[in-house]
């Protein structure tokens, strides 16, 4: 507890951030744009309550946009709902990025009633709306390890998401190509399986009490074909 006093007087925040949310954008080579957000309660991580999101605005790498539409969505679910704002924002990212962010917290109304940073990752400098110069926290102090955590915990919660969706693309791809296998068996066997490596695996009568016998011949023939003899 006494680390978020420690923060809110080292940061010189409006209240102590007893309730932190922070986001991150991944598109790895540019594909499959996500973004996620990631709750902390009381300087610990409230699992249940993170949140992930498919970005639909852009449709090229393009963070300060991407981050953009997940702020403005999620604050305005949140004000939709009646709920609790969070003390403290976070945005995994240097000074576009929280600009994007602050933008979508003026039109929301809302600018004035929360703290918002940004963390930029190089030199992980610290940013706040309208001043241009950052600040840099002891590389070893207790308020820039919680910092890090939580960008770090947004980080890995985006990338997985992200992975899963690449997953989900090339199963589909797959898929695709097989004669028999029509729309709602390729989504049977993508919420169920995940991948082709783990259909390779999986028990035949398994496979036929999700997909029926025909479909599971069908499925189990173009593997054959196409997996790799040694």
């Amino acid at each position: 507890m006494s680390i978020l006093i420690d923060l809110k007087n080292k940061l010189n925040l409006k209240r102590v951030p007893f309730y932190i949310e922070c986001f991150d954008i991944s598109n790895i080579q540019g594909s499959n744009t996500v973004a996620s957000m990631v709750l902390f309660r009381d300087g610990y991580p409230s699992k249940k309550e993170y949140r992930r999101y498919k970005i639909r605005s852009v449709d090229k790498p393009d963070d300060f946009e991407s981050m953009r539409e997940v702020v403005e969505r999620r604050y305005s679910r949140l004000i939709k709902e009646k709920m609790k704002l969070p003390d403290l924002i976070i945005i995994d990212g240097g000074k576009g990025q929280l600009s994007a962010s602050c933008e979508v917290l003026k039109k929301l109304n809302i600018y004035n009633k929360i703290n918002i940073i940004g963390i930029a990752k190089k030199l992980e400098e610290i940013y706040f709306p309208n001043d241009s110069v950052p600040i840099l926290l002891g590389k070893k102090s207790e308020q820039l390890k919680l910092i890090q955590n939580i960008r770090n915990e947004a980080h890995r919660f985006a990338i997985n998401y992200h992975k899963q969706l690449r997953s989900n693309t090339f199963l589909k791809s797959e898929l695709e190509q097989i004669d028999g296998i029509g729309e709602m068996t390729r989504i049977k066997l993508i919420k169920k399986f995940k991948s082709i490596e783990n259909i390779k695996n999986i028990n035949k009568d398994k496979l036929i009490e999700v997909i029926g016998k025909k479909r599971t011949n069908s499925l189990l023939k173009y593997i054959e074909i196409n997996t790799p003899k040694d």
